[in-house]
């Protein structure tokens, strides 16, 4: 039984529009993992069962088509997580976001995949209180998280 091991978590990127370092970006994510599994803890949600977890960079086009076949929403969005542990992300909204923001493009894929495992993890962001708790959640979690990478990459 795997319930105290992390899952693996694979990351994919398949399109072409935003060049993105995935090395870094896994090493950021697995990082994070063991802090999201303490969220999982305390709510109770399906990513301390999980085995894999599957990352995956899509451009606006397959993004807009699952939102739409899943959510029955039009559009590109940034992140969509299953429950059964597909992340879905967006690389162009990621891009158009780390420049409004003055983040770093690496930085802010991380955050989205980090976003889902906190979603795996059992956070929810459906009304403003829970969001802005996800918010300060998954800030404080990529903060440490690029630091300790940085520390062991370095």
């Amino acid at each position: 039984m795997r319930k105290n091991l992390s899952p693996e978590i694979l990351l994919t990127s398949r399109q072409r529009a935003v060049p993105c370092d995935q090395t870094q970006i896994l090493g950021i994510v697995e990082t994070a993992l063991p802090m999201c599994r303490r969220v999982a803890a305390a709510c109770g949600g399906p990513l301390l069962h999980l085995k894999q977890i599957e990352c995956t960079i899509l451009g606006k086009r397959a993004m807009s088509r699952v939102h739409r076949e899943f959510l029955a929403i039009s559009g590109p969005t940034d992140v969509i997580t299953f429950p059964y542990g597909e992340i879905l992300i967006c690389a162009p909204i990621a891009r158009s976001r780390a420049e409004e923001f003055g983040h770093d493009i690496t930085a802010e894929l991380a955050l989205y995949c980090l976003h889902g495992l906190l979603h795996l993890a059992g956070l929810d962001d459906t009304d403003p209180a829970s969001a802005q708790q996800m918010a300060r959640t998954q800030e404080k979690i990529l903060r440490t998280a690029i630091r300790k990478f940085a520390l062991v990459k370095g």
